[in-house]
């Protein structure tokens, strides 16, 4: 498995539903909105069960390595590379 996947991940809290919004696969960048607020880590808890199904992979192989208190992150996924195929095809 390649480890060293890494996403951008830009989010959008308190919208009307959680979903991803775009993913542009040349600068691995990923756009997702979700309802929760930005409290007590619950966006950060609902962004990553929102890619953990979008991937396809457990909710325990991702980690915010880079902007816990931001709306910019940076995710790595223990994966391969192909997981990246389910979000190309959104």
């Amino acid at each position: 498995m390649d480890r060293e996947l890494r996403l951008k991940v830009r989010v959008n809290p308190r919208s009307s539903q959680d979903r991803i919004l775009g993913y542009k696969p040349e600068t691995g960048e990923l756009r997702i909105s979700i309802r929760a607020a930005p409290v007590d880590d619950s966006a950060n808890d609902a962004m990553l069960r929102l890619l953990s199904k979008s991937l396809g992979v457990p909710q325990r192989r991702l980690r915010i390595v880079r902007g816990v208190k931001s709306r910019e992150k940076v995710v790595d996924v223990d994966a391969d590379r192909s997981v990246l195929a389910r979000l190309e095809a959104r």
